[in-house]
Parts: structure tokens; C-alpha cells; sequence
């Protein structure tokens, strides 16, 4: 029996800031099929690549941007997803703070931007099924392990941290247990400088002690903030 399939790559990468909550990167098509829609960067793999190279190359070409952190979600393989082949893509998902990077439309790109979470258009292909699943791993993930300490600063207030968890998360942390949680596992730094916040007394800084946190999982720790 014959068998006709590509392979594509699809990265859905979140960002992070704290006064805007999480917003999705999105390409804006410059060809047909769904020429001018919205959609994940993303694109056919070439034979001499492996799937990693491939979605970080698509990534450069179509957004302009390298990003540190990228796991792979899921394969999306349903017949007619993309009208033109058979095509199965292998997705990504990454969390990245937008500030950090410039965007820059280049190749089948018509135009690239941040989108909020709340506000994206309607998207190209099962786009919109991808990025739901790929929040959802997100959500699932952070709560028993600490990926998002790469989004704050190096040095930060606690609250800093709660804020992050109760955007990515959507929901309201009990900050007493909360706090009461992360320190109890030993690898964030309780620093003796302080910042002066918009309101109220001023606060401890804290550090993330990634060698801390390596050796704990080495060890095989149970990180699990709700438990």
C-alpha cells in the first residue's frame, strides 16, 4: 500500500509578562492555503533535519527569534487537517518573556506578533486545537515543576513569583501555603536585599539555586505546589 505522508514541526511558544498575563506568537500567512490568517510558526521538515532543528529553523525564518526552552507536546496526524497533503506535525511548546526578544517577519511570514490569550483571531489549519493543548500541558507542568522561575528576573519579591503562578495557572493561590510550599523544598534564595515596592513596606529579593533545585531532582524530589 502506498503512503504519502510529510512531517511538519509546530511551535506554540507562550510569553509571559506581568502586566499583560500570557500571550501566544503568531505568523500572519503570506501564501495559500489561508493566505492572510493567523498561525503558529511551523513548516515542513527537511530531510537532513531532526525535528528540533526544524522547528528552530522555523522559528528564525518565520518569527526572527531563538528560544531556550522548547518541549515537545503531542503529534497531530487527523486526516484533512492541512488541505494541500497528508501532512502529520510534531508540536512544540515553549514560555519565553516577550521583552527580550525582537520579532521579524521574514520568509512564508507575512507578519509576526504577540497575541493575548483573551484576544487571539481566529487560527489557520488545527491551530487553535494545538495551542489549547499545549496551555493545558503548560498548566499541568507547572504544577509540579518549576519551569516558570526563567521567567522573572534574576533577583526578585516573592510576590513576583505568586503573580506568575496565578496568571499561568488561572487561579487564585492561598499565598500563605504557597509560600509555605516553595521554600519548604530549599531551592529558592532568600537574599538580605530589599526593594522598595510601588506600595507598601519594602521587600526581601529571592533567587532561583538551579544547582539546588538539579540535586533535588536528581534525588528524585516530589515538587507538587498543590499537594
Amino acid at each position: 500500500m502506498k503512503q504519502d505522508i510529510k512531517v511538519s514541526v509546530d511551535a506554540v511558544v507562550f510569553g509571559y509578562d506581568p502586566e499583560q498575563g500570557i500571550s501566544v506568537l503568531l505568523i500572519k500567512r503570506k501564501y495559500e492555503p489561508f493566505q492572510g490568517m493567523w498561525a503558529l510558526p511551523g513548516g515542513l521538515v527537511l530531510n537532513e533535519e531532526s525535528l528540533e532543528q526544524a522547528v528552530r529553523r522555523e522559528l528564525k525564518e518565520e518569527a526572527g527569534i531563538d528560544v531556550n526552552y522548547l518541549e515537545q507536546l503531542y503529534s497531530f496526524g487527523q486526516p484533512g487537517r492541512d488541505p494541500r497533503n497528508r501532512v502529520v506535525s510534531i508540536a512544540y511548546v515553549g514560555l519565553v518573556r516577550p521583552k527580550d526578544y525582537q520579532l521579524s517577519a521574514q520568509t512564508d511570514a507575512e507578519d509576526v506578533a504577540w497575541f493575548s490569550l483573551r484576544k487571539t483571531p481566529k487560527l489557520a489549519f488545527d491551530h487553535k486545537t494545538i495551542m489549547d493543548a499545549a496551555l493545558k500541558r503548560l498548566r499541568g507542568k507547572l504544577a509540579y515543576e518549576p519551569i516558570g522561575f526563567e521567567l522573572l528576573d534574576k533577583k526578585f519579591p516573592f510576590s513576583d513569583l505568586e503573580k506568575l503562578y496565578q496568571i499561568l495557572l488561572d487561579r487564585d493561590l492561598d499565598r500563605r501555603n504557597f509560600k509555605k510550599k516553595i521554600m519548604s523544598y530549599g531551592f529558592l534564595e532568600e537574599l538580605d536585599e530589599m526593594v522598595q515596592k510601588k506600595s507598601g513596606r519594602p521587600a526581601h529579593l529571592y533567587q532561583f539555586h538551579k544547582k539546588k533545585y538539579f540535586e533535588l531532582k536528581e534525588n528524585g524530589y516530589n515538587f507538587d505546589i498543590f499537594y
